[in-house]
């Protein structure tokens, strides 16, 4: 009598999946009943005004915080029962505020990314990855200074680098998965903001899930495979930026008139202020 052979184990289509999440504090349900779902090699982008609950979110996808109600799947698995370690070896997370009172260098700051899950990497592969991952954030000439000395901006680079090594360092663990950013752009001039997202877009066509928040508009759309809009908690639409996107939800959403042109490319929206005015509150 022959053996039966076990079929082959297939990855869930999505790296992360939530389902009616829900959390609430201080008497105020800061997210309600969000589902939403991160496919390796797309970059969704997550929008909505001051307050909408999108910060929030980001944190109960990542498991800062954990959810009233609803569930949160990484590779199909609960995320409060995946180990630490291999947590940080599937996601990389670069928060909105990032605090240091320790005389860190830059290259300290990044070398944190990679000591905490690639200790199976030799020494030397661990140096040369960091010095990749500066370079890529544009901060390898700041190596050696002090990271409390750095602009806001220059900080948001070396956090950025810092994401970048714990992806690295972790793929040699996990091939699935997922970087996280919450506004990783505020404090950066327009030259580093375009270099930041297009090296996000870059980390999502080699298949991981990319995931972050912002509040420009224009490069929303303009970067976003998938574009979530959130208000008041909510997720209110999801969905290619060309079929989301429009005046109806623009002055719901965000209390403002815009104009919604073709431009820059065709199909894609692109938002021109019309008058600056505040639209009624519903």
């Amino acid at each position: 009598m022959s053996e039966a052979v076990a079929a082959p184990t297939v990855a869930p289509r999505f790296i992360v999946s939530a389902q009616g999440v829900c959390f609430a504090a201080g008497g105020r349900q800061l997210v309600r009943e969000a589902s939403l779902a991160l496919e390796p090699g797309t970059t969704t982008i997550l929008i909505g005004p001051n307050g909408a609950g999108k910060s929030t979110l980001l944190k109960l996808l990542t498991g800062e915080l954990k959810p009233s109600a609803g569930s949160v799947l990484v590779d199909g698995e609960a995320l409060p029962s995946i180990p630490g370690w291999r947590l940080a070896c599937q996601r990389a997370v670069m928060a909105q505020h990032a605090r240091l009172v320790f005389p860190f260098s830059v290259y300290e700051v990044a070398r944190l990314g990679a000591d905490g899950v690639g200790r199976a990497l030799s020494r030397q592969r661990r140096e040369a990855l960091i010095g990749e991952c500066l370079q890529a954030a544009g901060v390898l000439e700041l190596a050696s200074r002090r990271y409390q000395t750095l602009s806001g901006g220059e900080q948001q680079r070396v956090q950025f680098a810092r994401a970048l090594c714990q992806m690295e360092a972790g793929r040699s663990v996990c091939e699935r998965q997922v970087l996280f950013l919450d506004e990783p752009i505020a404090s950066l001039d327009l030259c580093h903001q375009l270099a930041l997202l297009d090296m996000a877009r870059t980390i999502a066509a080699r298949g991981v899930a990319v995931l972050v928040v912002l509040h420009d508009l224009n490069l929303a759309v303009t970067y976003a495979d998938h574009l979530v809009v959130m208000d008041q908690g909510a997720i209110i639409a999801q969905g290619a930026p060309a079929k989301t996107l429009d005046d109806a939800l623009l002055r719901q959403v965000f209390k403002v008139d815009l104009s919604l042109s073709r431009a820059p490319a065709p199909g894609l929206p692109f938002l021109l202020p019309q008058q600056h005015r505040l639209s009624p509150a519903a």
